[in-house]
């Protein structure tokens, strides 16, 4: 990977300090008091959470990465476009890509057990669309905010790209691709072009993508089946064909819900995500554009992950390294129809 690490902010020394001050005096402003220690609960190589306690609730503070860091000028927006479903922000430095929020509830992953899961799943999925839906006028200014391109023009020489990256790839290594595997990448990319062509031929037009739309990074705030819905964790987002959210999004919910391949709940799923899209195509279409997105978008997924793991320091980058071979070895897997993304 040829891109040189980024030394994570939250592992520079005095940046817990830093951090603390700000949150102490942005509380202050906003009226409240801190009435325990700020603590630092999520750590990950991309972001890092603290938990704060102030006299009014426990609020949340989110830095980002530098290669994610539109996430809190995103968030901002998606709270001031969409303020019923996206988290509470209360306040911003975009400069350091922070923000300070409330919290969002209990994550639909955590509700699992309850009864009417896939009920809760269609109701977020639907709203979801919507969401998707309101802000196709809204590419350009979402581009202006550093989110990510991934508009289907541009997807074939991205991955033109990252195949350049050989160390990317890790071949012949345990969990990389084959040499095969590389080739027949290679000897791909004009069909790969030819197959987001027909994409876009659908006429489905590219929004706000959420990259990792899975059943952790959405909240309830109750768990019955009428709470506020919140779709939180803005940081791996593109401006995108929207079908692609759902590659990892029905996975996510086929496994917490112990729903095999083929399930007709997964296709509930699925038509509950694509009637909101019916003002743009038939259902026949809607269907068949939903099939190839979800192998395209395995692709997407690739570039995400190789767009931070790129950027990562060791032990991370190691640690990591396989996702990005994991998701072309899907593609190509569903692209011979042996696997589950037709």
């Amino acid at each position: 990977m040829t891109n040189p690490p980024v030394s994570l902010p939250w592992s520079q020394p005095g940046w817990i300090k830093r951090a603390v001050s700000w949150i102490d005096e942005t509380v202050t402003l906003l009226g409240l008091q801190l009435v325990d220690e700020v603590t630092q609960p999520h750590v990950r190589p991309w972001s890092t959470v603290l938990q704060v306690p102030t006299n009014q609730g426990i609020l949340y503070f989110k830095a980002t990465a530098p290669m994610l860091g539109h996430e809190a000028a995103l968030t901002q927006s998606l709270a001031r476009w969409r303020p019923d479903c996206m988290p509470v922000v209360l306040a911003t430095d975009l400069e350091s890509g922070w923000f300070l929020m409330r919290g969002s509830g209990v994550s639909l992953r955590s509700l699992v057990q309850h009864e009417g899961q896939g009920q809760r799943w269609q109701r977020c999925l639907t709203l979801y669309a919507q969401v998707q839906v309101d802000m196709i006028p809204r590419a350009q200014q979402l581009l202006d905010l550093n989110v990510l391109d991934r508009g289907l023009v541009t997807l074939p020489d991205q991955l033109a790209r990252l195949l350049e990256d050989v160390d990317a790839l890790c071949i012949e290594h345990e969990d990389g691709l084959s040499a095969n595997e590389y080739n027949e990448l290679q000897a791909h990319l004009p069909r790969f072009r030819q197959l987001c062509t027909e994409l876009a031929n659908y006429g489905i037009p590219e929004t706000l993508h959420h990259d990792d739309f899975h059943d952790g990074n959405i909240f309830f705030d109750d768990t019955d089946s009428i709470g506020r819905i919140t779709f939180a964790d803005w940081g791996e987002s593109c401006v995108a064909h929207p079908f692609f959210s759902l590659v990892v999004g029905l996975r996510s919910a086929a496994y917490t819900m112990q729903l095999q391949p083929g399930d007709p709940a997964l296709d509930q799923l699925r038509d509950a995500y694509l009637r909101p899209w019916s003002r743009y195509a038939g259902w026949a279409d809607l269907q068949a554009a939903f099939a190839l997105a979800n192998r395209i978008g395995m692709v997407n997924r690739a570039l995400t992950w190789y767009l931070v793991v790129s950027n990562l320091q060791e032990p991370y980058r190691t640690e990591q390294a396989d996702a990005v071979p994991g998701w072309l070895h899907e593609y190509l897997t569903a692209e011979k129809g042996l696997g589950t993304g037709d």
